[in-house]
């Protein structure tokens, strides 16, 4: 018959644990020697260090060939996608919806666009983007000749805006049925919108359905355009000034005031037709005026 282990008892088993800590008749600390465990450290301070150093050779090498102003690779979208304000965003659309009886309603519309538009204010565009462009033609700019290292940008002032600036009439059309709409278009790196040498993209607004209900729309600035020299844009490093030129559209409500639009940015290298990004190219919005 097999013989059964003897059950040791808890002083033999502190008993054997200690001996593997010191074992002062081997001269060993947990198994090993002073000596082997000096040498087993310095291997692992060795490996370490060298692991060490060559993840730091590697990312500085890769922090040294990548430019600070411009990434080697984007995810981002190869045309840029549109936006309006008054940005009051609906369960699917912009829904721009105010009573003009009630200025709480409509002081909201156009707090919003006075709110957006305080970086365009003709002392601060004066003081920040002191620099006169070409109009007509794309601002190239190979060298970094503005101050602190930097690129100029182009001044796009309230004032542009014509009836919409919010200059003339500080309610934007909400107290009464001519609302105003800001288009802006999101920026991408060295995007250029068009190909084709001095034609600028321009903002074309469309009634999707209710167009019995607008008598007239008009664009500023004028014919809706968006001077080329604003593009390209380089990145907020280069241009920590730049600001998004602008397309306002007043719209002439009329009879049950209201309507849905859709407003696209037209140019031959911005599409407006992915079914999988809504904004691309283009912004539909609803709009209602209500007694």
């Amino acid at each position: 018959m097999a013989t059964m282990k003897e059950k040791r008892t808890c002083g033999q088993r502190c008993e054997d644990f200690g001996n593997f800590v010191w074992n002062s008749d081997n001269g060993t600390f947990m198994g090993r020697t002073p000596t082997k465990w000096v040498y087993i450290s310095l291997y692992y301070v060795a490996f370490y260090a060298v692991m060490t150093g060559l993840f730091s050779l590697s990312i500085w090498v890769l922090m040294y060939t990548l430019s600070p102003y411009t990434p080697d690779y984007q995810d981002r979208l190869q045309s840029p996608g549109v936006m309006v304000w008054p940005n009051t965003y609906g369960e699917e659309i912009v829904e721009i919806t105010y009573n003009r009886s009630n200025k709480l309603s409509w002081m909201k519309m156009s707090n919003i666009l006075k709110n957006f538009l305080e970086p365009y204010n003709e002392t601060i565009q004066q003081s920040r983007n002191n620099y006169t462009c070409t109009k007509g033609e794309y601002f190239i700019q190979s060298q970094f000749s503005a101050p602190h290292h930097t690129k100029w940008s182009c001044p796009f002032c309230q004032s542009m805006l014509g009836a919409c600036s919010g200059i003339s009439d500080p309610t934007f059309g909400y107290n009464c049925t001519m609302p105003c709409v800001i288009i802006k278009m999101n920026r991408i790196i060295n995007f250029l919108p068009s190909n084709i040498t001095g034609v600028a993209p321009y903002v074309n607004c469309t009634v999707l359905d209710g167009s019995q209900n607008i008598a007239d729309i008009k664009y500023f600035p004028p014919n809706g355009t968006m001077d080329l020299s604003y593009f390209p844009y380089y990145g907020n490093l280069a241009q920590p000034n730049y600001v998004n030129p602008l397309v306002a559209v007043r719209f002439s409500l009329v009879n049950q005031k209201q309507a849905t639009v859709q407003c696209r940015v037209v140019a031959d290298k911005i599409s407006y037709e992915n079914i999988h990004d809504p904004y691309e190219g283009k912004v539909t919005f609803s709009l209602k005026a209500e007694s």
